[in-house]
């Protein structure tokens, strides 16, 4: 319950929902609302750590400054984001699917929606899938707000939001029946009065009818419609509707009351998610941590076992160097390569378990050369979190290069930096000891012509290709992964081949610190101009622009002296290079392309593919890491160099510009942002995509329907392909990370300027675990293999869900000797904990309040102790009587959360000691719930903000 009181405190000190007269959407309830738990699970943690605990502004870049990760202010956005925008999606692929909308009277079908998809959520997340996790929490969020919006919940005059609808086995409500009238002809436009007096006072739930097509849409007699200019079904009597999405709404009268509760709702979603989770596991799900992930590719084929000494090395060192600091990597990936074998992809919060996974690769095997990197690559693309760093160890081909365009999509969708330490292509290659103990000799396994294809990948990523001997690798793996920070933003980067003279220009703002510049390539000078007019040549060595360099194989770093201003860097080369100039600042930027909404609502959506070739676009570009920098200038570059695009910027508000463009280039390009801090700076920022973007005339989409894979059932997944150029046959390509077994079309013939719809059936193994998931990309290439475009979807994999019953907390004993001076006593009780005769049995029990001292056990009780009638967990706690009160946080096997809080204190009218208790579970006990007296608190404390800040939805 503290993070109720504490939240309220927040809420009137930051006046964080104070509105200027317009409606509150989906995405601003859904981002408050992440704001309000992740500001509590910091709180809470900063306090169980003796911490304090401050805010300074209700925005994603305030709450990851608060939650001492400042670093991580970027993938937090980024996370909200993605969140919001699948909650945005449901009404585009479920705009006529009442289930979603908890329209039609659809409550025990909208439920299902919400607990079905919280099911998937937990499960991902117990597996650090939080990719998936934040697919499926951004979907079901839209039912669960729209109920409040479009149902009679807020008429019936209830001041707390429906906790049954995230509650499989609870009622919802006294749904009112199919022949029972529920309203009345509103009065003109007037329909304030609409819902019949029966259905308010005996509290029948209802909600209204919708429907958008012509002639089609109905409703049963007596019904409710949702109302609007798009229901049709509100012209048919009774005429109107109940619907509160927005102010003007048939019901706008009750619009600042349902936002109320959607925001409460969704907070207490978020809350049984993080009891399920745990706040540290929560928090990454929020894309809040300190460091990034740290992720490796490695072949462990026969030649490989200087490198993977090296990476062992490289691994320690970084574990010793930055566990404990804010550049502590927030998960650590693993994913081992040979010949035929892939995978598996390890993947922990962990350094030991890490190191220990780094530790137990072995060179083996590999006989001939080429092994499947790509494989692994795809592994750990769809493994990683978005904007990943991503080192691929290897000395030999790709044997599986049919996968080129399956990696390059995930890159363009994960906008991950992959960087290549190859060591193939240099010298002789030392094999393991044969079996008599004689060192074999074997030449080069990979030719130069073989490494292109792994240069080709690292400049789509904004990555590096690095080509060293064995006996340099060390050192150059050193210099690239230590430099890694989360915070790391580019500032320039540029590739050509052939190369030639150029002179790039860049320019560094009073944010960045460390600024170095990568470049690889062979035969390559240079010359340095500072923003001062100083200049150095690549030959000076005691120059005063670069403080520290080092050249290996074809790798060569500088450390530049930092100045603000305009630099210019003169490169000079007949052979291939690339030049990168990076830096570290909090202020980076987000970018997603737009497209024509294809729902009835109109507007615009996010492009998740690639956009499209030679038209107008726009682009969505969001600043992180500041809340007061304004963007100037979006700038569409052709990687060649040879051409800029430059579009119309517009303020969007909360960080958000809007830049639109006369037409999207047909070359790969990249996206130039630049821009102006207004906090007095005079200084210009820029900043750079890492990620190489690459339009098409292809569109490819598959409906976002159902995501979640049953093991051992086939899942078909539906696609559509359209093109606005020449007709013909289309090459189809459908791969998942998980070898899972599929089957689909190898083409599809379209017309010039037609479509075409294909399916791609996917079966998961019956042995899966819950929790995995797959992410399936299908691509499609147009008949002159010159335009390609994909789309990338992921699944999750549930085993049916039988457990919906929290834990039960049975308290055994409670004994205290409490006095005037509460430091020299003490108090203590045994609890016990079980999980039902049906459950699944009791994972976790942890402190969510008090500071005292608890010991779990487990003990045999009646039945098999796998099964959860026989999970039986004795719980002993003592604590200071000046800490009286202490919430256990019951977690079973499924993630059905149960809280139980116990507390002991002084009576006011006696000297003797009380107890008192209460569970979460037992309402036979006679006990209040502690989620209702949390709701109920919470509820009372919005109450009070929102009469001094006059809250909307």
């Amino acid at each position: 319950m503290s993070w109720l009181a504490a939240l309220c405190l927040l809420l009137l000190q930051t006046e964080a929902f104070k509105i200027i007269g317009d409606s509150l959407t989906h995405q601003e309830i859904t981002e408050r609302a992440i704001l309000n738990v992740t500001v509590q699970v910091c709180r809470a943690l900063a306090r169980a750590e003796g911490k304090d605990f401050s805010l300074l502004s209700f925005t994603a870049e305030s709450v990851a400054v608060a939650c001492e990760a400042p670093k991580s202010s970027k993938s937090f956005r980024q996370t909200i984001k993605l969140i919001q925008n699948k909650n945005r999606g449901v009404d585009i692929n479920f705009v006529s699917d009442p289930r979603y909308h908890f329209d039609n009277e659809n409550f025990t079908e909208g439920r299902r929606i919400i607990t079905d998809g919280l099911s998937v959520v937990k499960a991902s997340n117990k597996r650090n899938n939080f990719e998936t996790a934040r697919d499926q929490l951004g979907q079901i969020l839209h039912p669960l707000q729209d109920f409040y919006s479009h149902s009679n919940w807020v008429e019936m005059g209830n001041q707390l939001p429906n906790s049954n609808l995230i509650r499989s086995n609870a009622v919802i409500g006294n749904i009112a029946a199919e022949s029972r009238a529920t309203c009345r002809n509103c009065n003109g436009d007037d329909c304030r009065n609409n819902i019949l007096e029966d259905i308010l006072r005996e509290k029948i739930l209802t909600s209204g009818y919708f429907g958008f097509v012509p002639f089609s849409s109905t409703k049963p007699t007596g019904k409710c419609s949702h109302g609007g200019f798009l229901d049709r079904t509100s012209r048919i009597e009774p005429k109107g509707g109940i619907n509160k999405d927005d102010l003007g709404a048939s019901h706008g009268h009750l619009h600042m009351k349902a936002a109320n509760l959607a925001i409460v709702a969704t907070s207490e979603l978020l809350e049984d998610i993080r009891g399920a989770a745990g706040d540290r596991s929560f928090l990454q799900m929020m894309g809040i941590s300190n460091g990034k992930a740290l992720c490796f590719v490695i072949d462990t084929t026969g030649s490989m076992s200087d490198d993977i000494a090296a990476v062992r090395t490289v691994t320690s060192s970084i574990i010793n160097s930055k566990v404990g600091t804010e550049d502590e990597p927030s998960i650590y990936i693993l994913v081992p390569f040979n010949d035929p074998e892939f995978g598996p992809l390890t993947k922990t919060t962990d350094p030991k378990v890490f190191k220990n996974a780094i530790d137990s690769l072995s060179a083996t095997g590999g006989g001939d050369f080429p092994e499947m990197s790509l494989s692994g690559l795809q592994l750990a693309l769809t493994g990683a979190p978005r904007n990943s760093e991503i080192f691929v160890f290897t000395d030999a081909s790709a044997k599986d290069q049919h996968l080129r365009s399956t990696v390059i999509a995930l890159i363009e969708q994960t906008k991950s930096v992959v960087n290549f330490m190859i060591t193939g292509t240099l010298g002789f290659r030392r094999r393991r000891q044969s079996d008599d103990g004689q060192q074999q000799q074997f030449s080069n396994r990979m030719v130069t012509s073989d490494a292109q294809l792994y240069r080709d990948l690292a400049q789509a990523s904004g990555g590096l290709a690095i080509e060293v001997s064995k006996s340099e690798l060390p050192v150059a793996t050193s210099i690239i992964t230590e430099s890694s920070s989360s915070s790391l933003v580019t500032i320039l980067q540029a590739a050509r081949s052939p190369g030639k003279a150029e002179n790039f220009t860049f320019t560094v703002d009073e944010s960045v610190r460390n600024l170095t510049v990568y470049i690889t390539g062979t035969f390559v000078t240079f010359t340095l101009i500072s923003p001062s007019g100083v200049s150095q040549e690549s030959t000076d060595t005691t120059g005063s622009l670069i403080t520290a360099s080092q050249s290996v194989g074809n790798f060569k770093t500088l450390k530049l002296k930092t100045q603000l201003g305009l630099w210019e860097i003169k490169m000079v080369s007949t052979n291939p290079y690339i030049v990168k100039v990076i830096g570290e600042s909090l202020i980076d930027f987000l970018f997603d392309f737009l497209e024509v909404s294809q729902s009835p609502f109109g507007d615009l959506d996010v492009v998740d593919n690639r956009p499209r070739a030679g038209v107008n676009g726009s682009l969505i570009v969001t600043v992180t890491g500041s809340d007061s920098t304004t963007v100037t200038e979006v700038i569409l570059v052709e990687s060649s160099g040879s051409r800029e695009v430059n579009g119309s910027v517009e303020a969007l508000g909360g960080g958000d510009f809007l830049a639109k463009f006369d037409r999207i280039p047909a070359e790969e390009f990249v996206v130039l942002v630049k821009g102006q801090n207004s906090n007095g700076s005079s200084g210009i920022l820029q900043r750079q995509s890492s990620t190489s973007i690459k339009a098409s005339t292809l569109i490819v989409t598959s409906p976002d329907s159902n995501r979640v894979l049953v093991p051992g059932i086939p899942l078909s997944v539906p696609f559509s392909v359209m093109t606005s150029g020449a007709g013909g046959n289309f090459r189809i390509q459908a791969t998942n990370d998980q070898g899972f077994n599929s089957n689909f079309p190898s083409s599809l013939f379209l017309e010039t300027g037609g479509s075409g719809n294909g399916t791609v059936n996917l079966t998961a193994p019956s042995t899966t675990p819950s929790g995995t998931d797959v992410t399936l990309t299908i691509e499609v290439e147009a008949p002159t293999s010159a335009d390609i475009n994909y789309v990338v979807l992921r699944f999750a994999v549930l085993k049916t869900v039988t457990d919906f019953t929290q834990p039960v907390c049975e308290l055994l004993s409670l004994q205290s000797n409490c006095s005037d001076i509460c430091s020299l006593s003490m108090w203590e009780l045994s609890v016990q904990v079980t999980d039902g005769a049906e459950g699944t049995g009791v994972e976790r029990v942890s402190l969510r309040q008090g500071n005292g001292t608890m010991n779990t056990s487990l003990t045999a009780g009646s039945g098999n102790m796998t099964a959860g009638s026989g999970n039986i967990t004795l719980v002993s706690y003592s604590s200071s009587c000046c800490s009286p009160d202490v919430e256990l946080l019951v977690v079973d096997r499924v993630g059905n959360v149960a809280s139980c809080f116990y507390s002991i204190r002084k009576a006011a009218t006696s000297s003797s000691q009380t107890a008192t208790t209460s569970s979460s579970q037992s309402p036979t006990t006679a006990v209040v719930s502690l989620s209702t007296r949390a709701v109920q608190s919470f509820l009372l404390c919005f109450s009070i903000t929102i009469l001094g800040l006059s809250l909307p939805f």
